[in-house]
């Protein structure tokens, strides 16, 4: 079913809008159909080819080569962590499950590990081993920003014999063509990357306190500040496993489109079928307040009518899965009508409740591209 012009036109006017009242500084739209991108169009001082930090959205690369592993039978979802990495089984980590770790119930969101030393592998396994739980595994949900991350990439790094950044390109990001789409970017090759820029301003207390029903609000682990970092060659040369990717938009939507389609049969289709629409977790997301919906390693629209809670918007089927990043980056794709969808921006926006309402405004209006107005 191709898309409908009128319907572009207004999702295309909506995103205008954030340029033209200096919202946003620049973004990029892409919609994916039938295995292709069918639509990109870039917003601001950028064309179709300039890449941006997508954060989180990475978390779908490192998805899709534990699925393969999986399929592989070289490691299972109920395999402890440390039987694969056994020194991570120091301060009582011994029984946490690659499960648990891929839903974010594994009890250690907010684990230390950061620059300069991030690129040094002994480092990160001394301290990894260091950690400690908050809570008993499997009985919270609490996303875990990058630290789960940090710990799949080192599992990929002994299960594969290779650096996990090396195995997202070998086993997903090659058989796809995706080369706009990277994990870690030397510091020579990031003349394309947009720059990320503060926008907007605190949310008031008063506002707040509509939302929230409290006049503070802790944003965690990701922080502006955190973010803007990434403007820093050697945070994007890293490539962080949990949010270090680099791309635009188009390549995100052809991922997506490939895990709706499996072009080349790339992964076992019972394992895609499980990673992209076997909700594992619905325990409650502490931040919002809704089941977390949780698949091994990305979010489900679910059944519940909350889908723009997982930066989804209103519109799209229950069987819609993917991963939103930070700085309001959105990225999914929704069996029922074929469409993949990506937007992203190098805005940071300070009220993130203004951010949560571009979100569902975009997505919302991308789930109906393909139904005549």
């Amino acid at each position: 079913m191709p898309l409908d012009s009128a319907r572009i036109e207004e999702l295309s006017a909506r995103v205008q809008r954030e340029i033209d009242d200096g919202l946003l500084p620049s973004c990029q739209i892409a919609v994916g159909l039938d295995g292709e991108v069918v639509h990109a169009e870039a917003f601001g001082d950028v064309t179709n080819d300039t890449r941006y930090a997508i954060f989180s959205c990475t978390k779908a690369l490192i998805a899709a080569v534990m699925w393969q592993l999986i399929a592989e039978g070289r490691v299972r979802p109920g395999d402890t962590v440390a039987s694969h990495f056994p020194e991570f089984a120091a301060n009582n980590k011994g029984a946490i499950t690659i499960e648990q770790v891929m839903t974010h119930t594994s009890g250690f969101p907010r684990a230390p590990l950061g620059p300069p030393k991030w690129s040094d592998r002994q480092w990160r396994i001394d301290k990894m081993s260091s950690w400690r739980v908050n809570w008993e595994p499997g009985t919270r949900f609490e996303y875990h920003p990058t630290s789960a991350h940090w710990v799949l990439g080192e599992i990929i790094e002994r299960l594969d014999g290779r650096d996990y950044r090396e195995s997202v390109r070998a086993r997903v990001l090659e058989p796809l063509g995706l080369q706009r789409l990277t994990l870690g970017v030397e510091a020579g090759q990031q003349r394309d990357i947009a720059d990320l820029a503060i926008v907007g301003e605190e949310p008031s207390a008063d506002e707040l306190e509509a939302a929230f029903g409290l006049r503070t609000f802790d944003r965690g682990e990701v922080t502006p500040a955190l973010l803007l970092g990434f403007n820093d060659s050697g945070a994007r040369a890293a490539g962080i496993p949990g949010g270090g990717a680099i791309s635009n938009a188009a390549d995100v939507a052809l991922l997506y489109q490939a895990l709706v389609h499996n072009p080349g049969g790339l992964f076992d289709a019972d394992m895609l079928a499980d990673g992209t629409g076997n909700i594992r977790c619905t325990l409650p997301d502490p931040m919002t307040g809704v089941a977390a919906n949780r698949t091994l390693g990305l979010i489900g629209a679910g059944t519940d009518g909350k889908a723009a809670f997982r930066s989804m918007g209103h519109n799209v089927s229950p069987r819609a899965f993917g991963h939103a990043g930070a700085a309001g980056q959105i990225a999914w794709a929704d069996p029922d009508t074929g469409i993949s969808f990506c937007f992203l921006t190098n805005g940071i926006e300070l009220n993130f409740l203004r951010e949560a309402r571009r979100t569902s405004g975009i997505a919302s209006r991308a789930a109906l591209l393909t139904r005549p107005m």
